[in-house]
């Protein structure tokens, strides 16, 4: 468990779907470096949001400082809609957009990707597109939380909620400002 004192590291981790069809891995830092309901676009972001579609398919949002460079989906290769789901157990992994898909399929050395000593095989994943990537509103890829595989170094998610990390939104009634405390009406925990 990663401590308020723990010097921040961006690292690796894996996800994956409940059969294992859809495979992923991110780059995330633990401890988020500014904690706050309203944290730049350029900071790992923990959220949980109250609109009806994230609350009733329990979405815990994390989202990546930098997408095109801390994400890449390892199967399946070609995701076709925005709010992503496994087409063989129906978990959803992972969310992006909701505007047009801004994404692509490449070769790239995983290995070199993750740090790792490399062969300099390919390997073919799906990635956001770089050129295109602007986050905000409209261009975005958050993961669910609940698909990182759990037992990974540094990864405790109820850590997130004990140490305040977590920024809960008002998306359903669009009133209040982002607070970490607690949820808003309709949201959860």
């Amino acid at each position: 468990m990663a401590s308020a004192t723990s010097p921040l590291a961006r690292r690796p981790y894996y996800g994956s779907c409940h059969c294992g069809y859809t495979r992923y891995v991110c780059y995330l830092t633990l401890l988020p470096a500014i904690i706050h309901p309203n944290a730049p676009t350029n900071n790992t972001r923990i959220c949980k949001c109250n609109c009806t579609t994230c609350h009733k398919t329990s979405l815990f949002h994390v989202r990546l400082g930098d997408a095109p460079n801390d994400f890449i989906l390892l199967s399946p290769t070609n995701p076709s809609a925005h709010w992503f789901f496994c087409g063989k157990c129906g978990v959803r992994c992972f969310v992006f957009g909701p505007g047009e898909q801004h994404g692509e399929t490449v070769e790239i050395d995983l290995e070199g990707w993750l740090g790792r000593r490399s062969e300099g095989k390919s390997t073919k994943v799906w990635r956001p597109k770089k050129e295109a990537w602007a986050e905000d509103k409209d261009t975005y890829l958050s993961i669910n939380a609940p698909s990182l595989d759990a037992g990974q170094e540094g990864l405790d998610l109820r850590e997130w909620h004990e140490k305040g990390w977590i920024a809960y939104l008002d998306q359903l009634d669009q009133k209040e400002n982002n607070r970490l405390d607690v949820p808003y009406r309709g949201g959860m925990y």
